[in-house]
C-alpha cells in the first residue's frame, strides 16, 4: 500500500469504520469461565445483562479503572501489558486509549484501536477526558520511572493491593489522534487491497502538565463544563491526601476538603453541585464514601464545601464511589463480602437520609474483585474492572480486565426505593414493639 494512500484513507477512515467489526474475537456475550463461578449472569440479570469482557488477558496482565468520552465514542483506562517474550513486565501502569464500536442498532460490542499514550517507563493513573474538547485527556503520570526510594502510600493491613502516591507525579493533558503504525508504513509496497484496522493506531501529540509542582497531583477528573479540575494533592513525602480544585478561568488552585488521612478519588456530580470521594480519615485502615455540597459565590465561581455528608460508616473498605448519569445514586466498590470478593454496590447519592436509614443495594454478585463502576453518557451501559474471564495458565483467579454490561437504571432505583421501603417498615415495628400504653 502506498504511503500516499494511507494519507488519503486517514481522511475517510472514521466513515468506513462506522457500523463495521474489525475485532479478531467476537464479544464474549457469555460466561466464558463457569468453573470459575457458573451463576453470576443470573444473579446480576436484574440489573445488569449482555456482560461482555472489554480487555484480554491475552494482551494485558491486568486492566481497570476506566471511563467514557462524552460523547461516547472512546474509553480511555490503565493497563499492564503482557511483554514479548524473555521480558519482563512493566512494574507500573500504563495509560491507553480505545475506540468503541457499535452495531447498526448502537449496541457497544467491543473495542479497538487499543493504544497507549502514556510515556514508557512512567507510572500513571486516573485518566479523563475533556467534555467539549475532542480526543483531548488528563492523567497522572511521573512522565519517567517514579524515583526508587520508598515512597508514601495507602494499604489496608498487609494487603497486596496499595495506592502510591511518587511525588513525582503531575497531571498532564494532550489530545490524540489516528495516525499509521510505523511497522505499517515499513511495509507499505503494493496497491492499497482494503482498509485494516490494525494498522492504525491512536498516537498522543504533545502532554503538557496542567501545573508543575513538587508533591504527589492526581486522581484527576475535568468537571461537566470544563472550567475545573478536581483532584487530590499530596504534599512531599505526606500520606495526608486532600482534595483540591484547579480554576482554569481564573488560573486558581482551592483546597476543598483537608481532613486528616487520606480524601482521593473525587468527582463532579452530573450537575456539579457536589462532589463524591473516598477516606480513611478515620485512621483505621478503612475507607468511606462521602458527598460533599459545592459553595458558588455570586459569580457563579466555586469557593468551597457547603456542606459535607458521610454516605457510609461501617466496618468494610468503600472506595471508587461515581455517580450514576441522573445523579441520583453512588455505584462504589466494597468488603462486605470480604476482601477476596469486592462487590459494586448502590447508595443514595443525596445524604438527606442518616447512614442507618441509607440502604446499601448490591449490584455485582460474582466471584472475585468488581469495582471501580463508570457508566456510558446515555446512561445505558456500566463498565468496570472485574475478575470474571478465563484465567491464564498457572494462576488461581481470572486476571483483572474491563467488563462491560447493559445497565438498567429504572430496576436499580425501585428496587432501591423496595429496600428504602424494608428499613422504614422495620423501624416502625421497632417503634411499636416499645410502645407502652401505660406511658404518657
Amino acid at each position: 500500500m502506498k504511503r500516499t494512500t494511507l494519507a488519503a484513507l486517514l481522511c475517510t477512515f472514521p466513515l468506513l469504520a462506522s457500523g463495521i467489526a474489525f475485532a479478531d474475537d467476537e464479544p464474549v456475550s457469555f460466561n466464558p469461565n463457569p468453573e470459575w463461578d457458573a451463576d453470576w449472569e443470573t444473579n446480576e440479570q436484574q440489573f445488569l445483562e449482555g456482560h461482555f469482557q472489554l480487555t484480554s488477558e491475552k494482551q494485558f496482565i491486568k486492566a481497570g479503572e476506566s471511563y467514557f468520552s462524552a460523547d461516547g465514542k472512546n474509553i480511555i483506562f490503565q493497563a499492564i501489558e503482557i511483554p514479548e517474550n524473555g521480558e519482563e513486565p512493566d512494574q507500573y501502569y500504563s495509560m491507553y486509549v480505545a475506540q468503541l464500536e457499535r452495531d447498526k442498532e448502537k449496541n457497544i460490542t467491543g473495542i479497538v484501536l487499543i493504544s497507549k499514550v502514556s510515556p514508557e517507563g512512567s507510572s500513571n493513573t486516573c485518566g479523563w477526558f475533556h467534555p467539549t474538547e475532542r480526543n483531548t485527556v488528563l492523567f497522572g503520570t511521573t512522565t519517567t520511572a517514579p524515583a526508587t526510594e520508598e515512597v508514601a502510600g495507602f494499604q489496608r493491613g498487609t494487603s497486596k493491593y496499595s495506592w502510591q502516591f511518587p511525588r513525582e507525579m503531575e497531571i498532564v493533558k494532550g489530545t490524540f489522534g489516528l495516525a499509521v503504525k510505523e511497522e505499517t508504513r515499513e511495509k507499505d509496497e503494493g496497491e492499497p487491497k482494503g482498509i485494516n484496522i490494525n494498522d492504525f493506531t491512536f498516537k498522543m501529540g504533545e502532554l503538557k502538565p496542567l501545573w508543575e509542582r513538587d508533591g504527589y497531583d492526581a486522581e484527576a477528573s475535568w468537571s461537566p463544563d470544563g472550567r475545573y479540575v478536581l483532584y487530590t494533592r499530596l504534599e512531599p513525602g505526606s500520606g495526608n491526601g486532600d482534595i483540591w480544585i484547579y480554576d482554569n478561568t481564573l488560573d486558581k488552585h482551592t483546597p476543598l476538603v483537608t481532613a486528616e488521612g487520606y480524601d482521593g478519588g473525587p468527582f463532579f456530580s452530573p450537575d456539579m453541585k457536589s462532589i463524591c470521594y473516598r477516606s480513611d480519615r478515620n485512621g483505621d485502615q478503612l475507607l468511606q464514601i462521602f458527598v460533599s455540597y459545592l459553595q458558588y459565590d455570586d459569580e457563579g465561581t466555586i469557593t468551597g464545601i457547603k456542606e459535607e455528608v458521610a454516605i457510609t460508616e461501617n466496618e468494610h473498605v468503600n472506595w471508587c464511589p461515581f455517580f450514576t448519569v441522573d445523579g441520583r445514586y453512588l455505584l462504589y466498590a466494597t468488603s462486605e463480602q470480604g476482601h477476596g470478593n469486592y462487590e459494586i454496590y448502590c447508595v443514595d447519592a443525596s445524604g438527606d437520609y442518616p447512614v442507618e436509614q441509607t440502604p446499601r443495594m448490591r449490584v455485582t454478585n460474582a466471584r472475585g474483585f468488581d469495582g471501580l463502576p463508570a457508566f456510558s453518557p446515555d446512561g445505558r451501559y456500566m463498565m468496570w474492572t472485574a475478575q470474571r474471564g478465563p484465567q491464564r495458565e498457572g494462576e488461581d483467579r481470572p486476571s483483572s480486565q474491563l467488563w462491560l454490561a447493559k445497565l438498567d437504571l429504572l430496576a436499580l432505583h425501585w428496587a432501591y426505593e423496595a429496600e428504602r421501603e424494608k428499613i422504614f417498615a422495620e423501624m416502625e415495628s421497632n417503634e411499636f414493639k416499645d410502645y407502652d400504653p401505660s406511658q404518657p
